[in-house]
């Protein structure tokens, strides 16, 4: 008799394009690949992400009818409506093998999702930043709401999967969950798919030949990523090189940041082409990539960068970057907001590039292919 497939599901809010979504997006992908029966359960079903959805991953949307009410768009409360609801019905009807959530409101909708529902579904849960951090660094109220809705329910999953080593530390000190139930397994960034998207055609005049070098920097324009300390770096660096600087993301502090370049006098320099489904042309083509956050998980998007082969430059974060980067073995690490050091770092690595084949050759360790086994092993407890 056959032996009946893994039912695994991975729950998320959207598809936008966030770095979490990239992760569940990809995960799902192996893990069908594992001959497991996956579905990708979505609140939102819309965005970027579908385009790069594995056709052997079943795509379920929670949203109702009533989630497009003017009541209820765009609002918190539709979330944890939409999402808890949803979640519910759908463990009830298909009660999967396992649930893997990530983020703080998939997380906690996650783990109610399956006391209401009365299942025996185990919950995991993806932990991709520094809970911490995050809770000191935010104003909004909703914020700080799900973050102490993190510290509270996060004992009641099954596990905890932690993306580097810092923040299974910083979930052990801010919730009850056992250190035992804590797997901090390498972040599942890079996938084959990515050699054919480095290789796609780029058309933006910055990059033709005889142009100056152009710094990169991925990221949703917020106060997570500290901008304002690169914008500042850069008018450091570009004070005596000429070089450029692209940001690629959007988000709300977009206008912040704008004006910000127009009082340091580099606008002319700085570009903001908003979000791209594909960073990987910008980053081949880059002189060097930096991050510049105030906290992480652990970043795809350097990790992304160094598996083009661009030399990076970032700050030394709680938590991820000394990791990735084996405490500066791989690039240099400078204090968070300080933007003569980052300025500094910048220069030396536009002087001395490393060997890209060693950027790519450490980047190859955050694969998804080498850590969707682990994933399943502690989902799965085998």
């Amino acid at each position: 008799m056959p032996v009946p497939r893994k039912h695994i599901a991975l729950f998320i809010y959207g598809l936008a394009g966030s770095g979490a979504q990239w992760r569940m997006v990809n995960l799902a992908r192996a893990f069908a690949e594992r001959d497991c029966q996956v579905d990708l359960v979505v609140v939102r079903a819309s965005g970027p992400l579908i385009q790069e959805m594995s056709p052997d991953v079943r795509l379920v949307a929670l949203g109702p009818w009533w989630e497009r009410l003017p009541a209820l768009r765009n609002t918190q409360g539709r979330w944890w409506l939409t999402g808890l609801f949803g979640l519910i019905r759908y463990l009830r009807r298909e009660q999967p093998e396992v649930l893997l959530s990530t983020s703080y409101f998939s997380n906690v909708v996650a783990l109610w999702a399956r006391v209401l529902a009365r299942v025996q579904t185990r919950v995991v849960v993806r932990v991709s930043n520094h809970l911490s951090h995050s809770l000191t660094h935010t104003a909004s109220p909703s914020r700080r709401f799900q973050l102490w809705s993190a510290r509270l329910f996060y004992p009641w999953a099954d596990a905890v999967i932690a993306v580097s080593k810092g923040v299974a530390e910083d979930v052990a000190q801010m919730t009850s969950v056992a250190p035992e139930r804590i797997a901090a397994i390498d972040n599942p960034v890079i996938t084959g798919a990515q050699s054919d998207k480095m290789c796609a055609t780029l058309d933006h005049p910055w990059f033709a030949p005889g142009s100056p070098p152009v710094l990169l920097s991925v990221g949703r324009l917020a106060r997570q990523k500290d901008f304002p300390t690169l914008l500042k770096a850069f008018a450091r660096v570009r004070s005596t090189v000429p070089v450029r600087l692209l940001i690629l993301g959007e988000g709300r502090q977009r206008a912040t940041l704008e004006a910000l370049a127009q009082s340091l006098g580099i606008a002319d320099d700085v570009a903001f082409p908003g979000f791209t489904v594909n960073p990987f042309p910008y980053m081949t083509r880059a002189a060097a990539f930096v991050l510049s956050s105030a906290w992480e998980g652990a970043p795809g998007a350097l990790i992304e960068a160094m598996a083009c082969g661009c030399p990076v430059v970032s700050t030394d974060c709680p938590s991820g970057p000394a990791e990735i980067l084996a405490d500066g073995q791989y690039g240099p690490l400078v204090p968070v907001g300080d933007d003569r050091a980052l300025a500094t770092a910048i220069a030396t690595v536009l002087e001395n590039r490393p060997d890209p084949e060693r950027l790519r050759a450490r980047a190859s360790m955050f694969s998804v292919e080498r850590v969707a086994d682990r994933y399943l092993d502690v989902m799965l407890k085998r």
